[in-house]
């Protein structure tokens, strides 16, 4: 299996540190705010990861945290904490925000079907594990204090900002003017924040350096060595990570390990919408269940993720999404009455496919040569149901008759019009868009049934 290696910036064959098994650590929510289609998108495509490594039979130790303490608005350490600001915005504790928004992501992966990890750590149950962390790092002698924290000083580590490519010499040029000026290197970083002297947190710990909160980056190092080893296989999150929270995660690994905790570090692209990334400002800020209260499975959504590259993002649609469920809706109709053999020759091309970095969209192609073949019924269900387990669309479940989207009733509802007006034209006009859609209309006495292409 090869996978794309940001440290390294190329491919690389898989050398898992101990046989048979795999630790993938992935980088969780801060959960202040309803997670959004794009946060989601990184954990379908990690949760491929996960189902391939446990296709090709290895153990599988995969850990999402939950950030629910000490991450800033602003990546300079300075601004508003986001759960405050939650609390803030709903009128509600710190603490009910934190249980309400990560319940809502359990939720998402319920219903994107992405399966449980095998610990999901809360930041806030590991505030001694970061303490002792940072412990480490000060005894390393990578830290100095301020008036408003303890410090990394990445000055110490040579390599810091080889990750990703940062050129220090022009960061220092741009720093601006509000960044904390008792800070040595503008590319420093607290691993631990004192309480402001005039108020009172709802969050907020003793320590050996004083009452605060734990830096947003020393959580990821403290819980990922935790559960995995100072040394584990596979480090994930999404591009915008690179640049600060896992370049400082490296630095927090060298200061307290000197080495780096993780061999391999993958990143995800982002979902656009309009050409941007999605955003309040762009649009597209779409939930799970806003999706579903506009008839869409959450499982369209994951069929959509599947037919783009990790790597490369997605420019997501409603129009695109509409395509998703056409084409989920016509493997899930299929159905056999018994199940025949794995077809090998169509298996060996999936793993191909899968085992070049996640492949997906080509991976979404051979299922469909497959489905197009002329294998025996019995042998498509079985070699359909074999790659369902990295695709994870729950093909192998009784689903409830699909619902027709509304466009196609709408659509449906003219036709019958023009069949009553004997207009038999814009009646077959409307029947190819129909098809076109992946519907098919069967006429009835005074009506039509609507079902789709299979």
């Amino acid at each position: 299996m090869k996978i794309y290696n940001t440290l390294t910036r190329q491919k690389e064959e898989f050398k898992p540190i101990k046989e048979n098994e795999v630790g993938i650590y992935s980088c969780g929510p801060t959960v202040y705010s309803s997670p959004h289609i794009g946060n989601m998108y990184a954990y379908v495509c990690w949760d491929v990861l996960v189902r391939t490594f446990k296709y090709f039979g290895y153990k599988v130790n995969n850990v999402i945290n939950i950030t629910d303490v000490g991450h800033l608005t602003s990546d300079a350490d300075i601004g508003e904490d986001k759960m405050e600001k939650g609390s803030k915005r709903e009128g509600l504790t710190v603490w009910e925000i934190a249980k309400k928004y990560e319940n809502e992501f359990l939720e998402n992966l319920k219903e994107l079907n992405i399966e449980e990890p095998w610990k999901m750590p809360r930041a806030t149950d590991h505030i001694q594990e970061q303490i002792d962390l940072i412990k480490k790092i000060e005894n390393n002698g990578f830290t100095y204090k301020t008036s408003d924290g303890i410090y990394f000083d990445t000055s110490k580590f040579a390599d810091y900002g080889k990750f990703a490519n940062l050129n220090l010499e022009k960061l220092k040029e741009g720093a601006r003017v509000e960044i904390n000026e008792e800070k040595r290197n503008p590319s420093d970083f607290a691993l631990w924040k004192f309480s402001p002297k005039d108020e009172k947190r709802q969050m907020e710990w003793e320590s050996p350096w004083g009452i605060g909160f734990p830096g947003w980056h020393i959580e990821c190092t403290a819980m990922s060595t935790k559960y995995l080893g100072e040394t584990f296989d596979i480090h994930t999150g999404g591009e915008d990570h690179i640049a600060v929270h896992h370049t400082n995660e490296i630095a927090q690994g060298y200061g307290a390990f000197g080495h780096n905790t993780a061999h391999y570090w993958m990143h995800n692209a982002f979902i656009t919408f309009g050409g941007s990334k999605i955003s309040k400002s762009s649009g597209g800020l779409y939930t799970i269940l806003d999706l579903k209260e506009m008839n869409f499975d959450p499982l369209v959504y994951r069929y959509l993720v599947l037919g783009s590259h990790y790597r490369k993002g997605m420019e997501f649609s409603i129009d695109s999404l509409k395509v998703a469920q056409t084409a989920l809706i016509k493997l899930r109709s299929y159905k056999s009455n018994s199940l025949g053999q794995v077809n090998e020759e169509f298996k060996k091309e999936f793993i191909e496919k899968i085992s070049n970095d996640l492949a997906t969209p080509e991976v979404l192609a051979v299922v469909w040569k497959m489905m197009k073949s002329d294998l025996k019924s019995e042998d498509k269900w079985a070699t359909l149901l074999d790659f369902d387990k990295v695709l994870g669309l729950n093909l192998d479940k009784k689903f409830e008759e699909e619902k027709i989207p509304e466009e196609i009733v709408k659509l449906a509802e003219e036709r019958q019009k023009a069949r009553e007006n004997k207009d038999w034209l814009e009646s077959d006009r409307l029947r190819e868009i129909i098809k076109n859609k992946g519907y098919l209309v069967e006429d009835l006495e005074n009506n039509c049934k609507i079902r789709p292409i299979t």
